[in-house]
């Protein structure tokens, strides 16, 4: 592991939290998707958490690699599913097939989640509730219900904002020399 190289967490973490907390503040009805999410999802949500994943690369972390570059690419493919039919380039996506693609992202975020063992509780907390999360929006999906899907979007907040809270405790713990906000 090369320990020269700066932590690229933080970065990785606030692409995923802001980005997951803006398209849950749309989850749990507070205003439209628009661009402003899709947006964030392309450039923070996608583009800095496989900066991020390469990044964990080249410092030997698997688990950090898989994560980042696995959710960088889930951001970009929830945005390519919203534009590209409105480009004309394929058929919107049925939401019950919708319900299975992130049915499919929780069972990944479940089995990465037992990676979080030995890790620190608040990264143990943020792999848990995305979970949830994913699970959550699938029966959403699959069932129409939009309390479903309300609930969902208010446990991303919370999901989003646990992420922002480590990548925030990361950074100021470093820059700081000791805890200031613990992470567990």
């Amino acid at each position: 592991m090369n320990d020269n190289l700066s932590n690229p967490a933080p970065l990785g973490l606030m692409g995923f939290g802001m980005t997951t907390v803006l398209l849950n503040i749309h989850n749990a009805g507070f205003y439209p998707l628009g661009s402003m999410i899709l947006g964030m999802g392309i450039f923070y949500g996608g583009l800095a958490q496989i900066i991020a994943g390469i990044m964990e690369f080249k410092k030997g972390n698997t688990f950090g690699t898989t994560a980042f570059t696995s959710y960088g690419l889930f951001w970009l493919s929830l945005a390519a599913l919203l534009i590209l039919p409105r480009l004309g380039w394929g058929d919107q996506a049925h939401a019950g097939f919708i319900g299975w693609y992130l049915f499919m992202w929780g069972l990944f975020t479940f089995f990465m989640w037992f990676g979080t063992f030995g890790k620190n509780r608040a990264l143990q907390f943020v792999f848990f509730s995305l979970t949830i999360l994913f699970w959550l929006l699938a029966i959403g999906d699959w069932t129409g219900s939009t309390a479903i899907k309300t609930l969902a979007g208010y446990e991303g907040i919370v999901c989003g904002l646990s992420a922002i809270y480590l990548a925030m405790a990361e950074v100021i713990n470093e820059s700081r020399g000791r805890t200031i906000l613990p992470i567990g």
